[in-house]
């Protein structure tokens, strides 16, 4: 296992997030622990439902039951799905778990993203990003941040990940190689980032925490380290 930091770099100036549309709250969910996209739907993990909705018309279209209570993700076929000590890979059609293997906090994970046959997952207080092998659960590589880590995503070979610290939050582009600070969406007060998902476009899709939401942020396309 390799590891790789930010300490010590200076930070990205900050650009305002802008939120280009909001969803929830949903029926029964006070709050929206984790995000993910299957190319069609937005996937949210309410603590004890994954609920599916219409990006577009923001209803929602399929319901499981299942414990989620940090970040989920998506593979292409099968959901990934933090639930406590480990990590569920789920048919979205059934709900069926089809493997489980541990999370690398040990419950104190929060978000997850797949990306290059991996799942990457946030280690929320220690700070901390894992790249993990999804069938055994094996920590292959660790990058650290000097916020603490909520959501994660990948998209066009970019990393990003949502911090909440202090009463603030924003959304980072970081190099994963060094962990250095490339861009830094800073979310509007009182609104924070508890998942993170990419739509593979232009779209970041948040979890917003207690406030049971999920807000759509646009990725910018120009925005630069300064």
């Amino acid at each position: 296992m390799t590891s790789t930091t930010s300490k010590n770099v200076m930070e990205a100036v900050a650009h305002k997030a802008e939120i280009v549309r909001e969803y929830g709250p949903f029926d029964g969910a006070d709050c929206v622990h984790g995000v993910t996209h299957d190319g069609k739907l937005v996937w949210a993990a309410t603590g004890r439902e994954l609920i599916a909705f219409d990006p577009a018309s923001g209803r929602p279209a399929h319901t499981l039951q299942h414990a989620c209570d940090a970040g989920t993700a998506f593979d292409g076929t099968y959901l990934y799905q933090i639930a406590e000590h480990r990590i569920d890979k789920i048919d979205p059609a059934s709900g069926k778990v089809i493997a489980s293997i541990p999370a690398p906090g040990n419950g104190c994970d929060s978000g997850m993203a797949w990306a290059e046959g991996s799942l990457w997952v946030g280690q929320y207080r220690d700070r901390k990003i894992h790249q993990i092998d999804p069938a055994t659960g094996a920590i292959i590589r660790t990058i650290e941040s000097n916020r603490f880590v909520t959501g994660v995503t990948w998209v066009d070979g970019e990393l990003w990940h949502g911090t909440s610290e202090e009463g603030e939050s924003d959304i980072r582009r970081i190099d994963p190689e060094n962990g250095a600070v490339l861009t830094r969406l800073e979310m509007p007060a009182g609104t924070s980032v508890s998942g993170l998902e990419s739509d593979g476009q232009d779209l970041f899709f948040c979890g917003g925490g207690n406030s049971g939401k999920v807000r759509a942020v646009k990725r910018p396309k120009d925005a630069i380290a300064m």
